[in-house]
């Protein structure tokens, strides 16, 4: 039997293909007319009696190639793979994503589509880089549909599967796992946001009522549980479960809250979240109020954080609610962050290494801005009751509700004669 042949062997070989580039790079490679034939349409049709012109060089047929300097090698390895035996068994071939790009353009250049399929297979199966996947981006496209499976991982996906994806993330973000899966959580909160901001690019889901339906009946449970944890802490004696096990658990149903705020506010159906923490607020106050240890100072934050959001939707009429129910929210909550203020600041001044307790100072300016928006929206005699325990209390600084003060005196001193002229003017019509 005969002895394979070898690419370069000058002995057996009967043709030369001479690699050249205009940048004058000449390279002379001894190969084989049958294995070109068999592996190549493009030399195939060179070295086929219907060529017009055959050169020769150096006794021998002459096939010359031009291409570009950054595609040489490329070249050179595509007639070096003519020699190698393409089955599938060796996935060694290709030295990584990059070259196999190379090699695929060489590929379909000179019609080879053995070479094409094996590549196309390779470069289907391997991850990718970024910069590498930006490359193949630029590439792949409009070479045709033989190269299409590369681009699978990359293709839009239907409706169905991306519903599918954000109702069982939106399940696991919000059922509360166990704290060994924070980072798992955190992580699919994140991409939930991400899926329905729109940047650069539109959402990559439109909520209609059937997926609001389902975030509120998440929110839903996670308020039931975080209910449940409350009348633990209400009921059951301190020595009957686990102290630092529920502060944990407090903790991560506030952080919960804090984010669920964002994703609401984002599918406008914050209501579901801020009707529920207006019917819990009294429990919650009283637990705080119950426990002055540094660990409940943490959570303190976390419930300011919560609160900020809340008052917010309600301050500025994302939500709407009734004058009973926003004049409760001040008076239940106003005095817990004129007290709970001074007293995270004093923590963070005596430990400069307590990162958990460290709050954005923007954070404590908004909520005092929304206090005044909620207080001035109130009826003028509430305002007054609010305005003359304000001024009665030693934490007077902070919420500085001299604003609504300065509109609250304004409005009464001209109220008899704006509503004179009002009532005027209704007589003379």
């Amino acid at each position: 039997m005969d002895a394979p042949s070898k690419i370069g062997d000058r002995s057996t070989s009967d043709v030369v293909v001479r690699l050249r580039t205009l940048e004058g790079r000449d390279e002379w490679i001894y190969c084989h007319s049958d294995i070109l034939v068999e592996k190549s349409k493009y030399f195939a049709d060179r070295l086929s009696d219907n060529w017009p012109t055959c050169q020769i060089l150096d006794s021998r047929n002459c096939v010359e190639v031009y291409c570009q300097e950054l595609d040489f090698d490329h070249h050179v390895n595509v007639l070096r793979l003519f020699y190698v035996v393409i089955d599938g068994s060796v996935d060694d071939l290709w030295n990584g994503v990059k070259n196999a790009l190379g090699v695929l353009q060489v590929g379909i250049q000179l019609g080879c589509p053995q070479i094409v399929t094996a590549c196309v297979n390779y470069l289907e199966a391997v991850p990718w880089e970024e910069s590498e996947e930006e490359e193949i981006l630029r590439i792949i496209p409009g070479m045709g549909s033989e190269v299409e499976p590369i681009l699978a991982r990359l293709q839009p996906v239907n409706l169905s599967a991306i519903r599918g994806i954000f109702i069982s993330t939106l399940r696991f973000a919000l059922s509360s796992p166990p704290s060994l899966m924070n980072d798992l959580k955190s992580s699919a909160q994140e991409q939930l946001e991400y899926m329905v901001t729109e940047d650069d690019d539109s959402p990559l889901l439109i909520a209609d009522d059937d997926i609001k339906s389902e975030v509120k009946d998440c929110v839903g449970r996670l308020f039931s549980r975080f209910n449940n944890l409350l009348e633990v802490y209400l009921c059951e004696p301190a020595e009957s479960f686990d102290e630092a096990e529920k502060m944990t658990l407090f903790q991560s149903y506030l952080a919960d809250f804090s984010w669920a705020c964002q994703l609401l506010s984002k599918l406008e159906i914050m209501r579901v979240l801020v009707n529920s923490w207006v019917d819990a607020s009294d429990k919650i106050v009283a637990i705080m109020q119950s426990s002055p240890t540094v660990e409940m100072i943490g959570i303190k934050l976390k419930v300011v954080e919560v609160v900020a959001k809340v008052l917010e939707s309600i301050g500025y009429g994302t939500v709407i609610l009734l004058t009973t129910k926003r004049l409760h929210m001040v008076k239940i909550w106003l005095p817990f962050v004129r007290i709970t203020k001074p007293l995270i600041d004093s923590v963070m001044t005596s430990d400069d290494d307590s990162l958990e307790f460290k709050i954005d100072g923007e954070l404590w300016q908004s909520l005092e801005s929304t206090f005044v928006s909620i207080i001035l929206a109130l009826p003028s005699v509430n305002q007054a009751e609010i305005l003359t325990e304000w001024l009665e209390n030693e934490h007077i600084r902070y919420p500085d509700l001299t604003e609504a003060f300065e509109v609250w005196c304004y409005r009464s001193k001209v109220a008899n004669r704006r509503l004179a002229l009002i009532e005027g003017g209704h007589c003379a019509l």
